[in-house]
């Protein structure tokens, strides 16, 4: 999966990234140029995500 990402971040245009790690229960953000981070650092403030329905 994190080939993919890679692969999916080089395109042009994209800004954002999410990539869900079902396994370890943890969700990663991905933006040009940055490290990835956990999604436990707001990226579109008010925004939530219900997990309960992927784990």
């Amino acid at each position: 999966m994190l080939e993919k990402m890679a692969e999916y971040m080089r395109e042009p245009g994209i800004q954002l990234g999410w990539l869900i790690d079902r396994l370890n229960r943890k969700v990663y953000i991905y933006r040009p140029g940055m490290l990835e981070e956990c999604l436990d650092d707001p990226v579109l403030p008010g925004f939530v995500l219900n997990m309960s329905k992927i784990w």
